[in-house]
């Protein structure tokens, strides 16, 4: 449901500031399996550690290049919570919405998940770079599989969801751009990746 505040919030985002660490709890911290296992008749310690990432490494022709990639690796570490945030949201609002007796309960209850997410995170999405708003489209794109503008058309209708559609292309954005990972996105995935793996 977060997609649908960034046809909005994508052409009011000012210059990038920080945000205060407790506004949104990292979600892309690494995490391990602990358990136990039987061998030899006893039981022994199993750790699973996540997989490691493993790229080539990167030659940069200069200065801004190098500049440019880690711009690239501080957006990401900053809009990819967002993004994840926005899967768990949809995926919840959708179980929400199965055990909802009636069509007048299911869009009251979208009215109100949708006034909620703009009063928590309107604030915050405003802060974003419009380059920040373009990598938050995308990685919605990565974690849900569809675009901003399916997930809006979805959940509001087609009329909504052409309306932020709207909105954002006044700005030069598009909800309905998709994620390339072995294309345009590729240096995007090879980031998110070690983000992810905790590498970076």
């Amino acid at each position: 449901m977060v997609v649908l505040l960034l046809g909005g919030l994508l052409s009011l985002s000012v210059s990038a500031q920080n945000l205060p660490a407790d506004t949104l709890q990292e979600a892309t911290t690494m995490t391990l399996q602990v358990g136990k296992v039987a061998y030899r008749g006893d039981s022994i310690a199993n750790v699973i550690f996540p997989p490691l990432q493993k790229f080539p490494p990167l030659t940069f022709k200069n200065a801004k290049e190098a500049q440019k990639y880690q711009q690239l690796v501080a957006n990401i570490k900053k809009v990819l919570p967002f993004a994840k945030l926005a899967r768990l949201t949809i995926v919840e609002t959708y179980e929400v919405l199965e055990t909802l007796p009636s069509q007048a309960a299911r869009a009251a209850h979208l009215k109100a998940m949708e006034e909620a997410l703009k009063q928590q995170y309107m604030p915050i999405l405003k802060r974003l770079s419009r380059s920040q708003g373009r990598l938050l489209v995308k990685l919605i794109d990565r974690e849900c599989g569809q675009s901003g503008y399916q997930i809006a058309s979805a959940f509001l209708g087609s009329f909504k969801a052409n309306v932020y559609q709207g909105v954002a292309f006044l700005f030069g954005q598009s909800l309905t751009k998709r994620y390339d990972p072995t294309g345009d996105d590729f240096m995007v995935e090879r980031v998110v990746r070690l983000v992810e793996a905790g590498q970076i």
